[in-house]
């Protein structure tokens, strides 16, 4: 299965981001991890099927209600298996 390396910028912390997220995950079967970064941004590494993946990228570049995404960098990686998705602390 294919795996995504996003970095989601804008106004995407203390919004529910991450939360959100996971369910959005959760929802679409795929796994890996999200967490906020020291520089503002949500960081988020997905393997999942590729139209799962899609869904959830599109989700991303919305994410929940409060947000302001101004930016998603993608990058396609090798493919890393998790066993969940999970929210990341630092």
């Amino acid at each position: 299965m294919p795996s995504v390396h996003l970095i989601i910028k804008g106004k995407v912390q203390g919004v529910y981001y991450r939360a959100s997220a996971r369910d959005v995950a959760l929802g679409l079967s795929v796994t890996g991890w999200i967490k906020n970064t020291m520089q503002g941004h949500v960081e988020a590494f997905v393997t999942g099927p590729q139209d799962a993946l899609q869904q959830f990228t599109d989700w991303c570049r919305q994410g929940p209600a409060g947000a302001a995404v101004t930016d998603i960098v993608i990058e396609s990686m090798p493919e890393i298996a998790f066993p969940d998705f999970a929210i990341r602390r630092g």
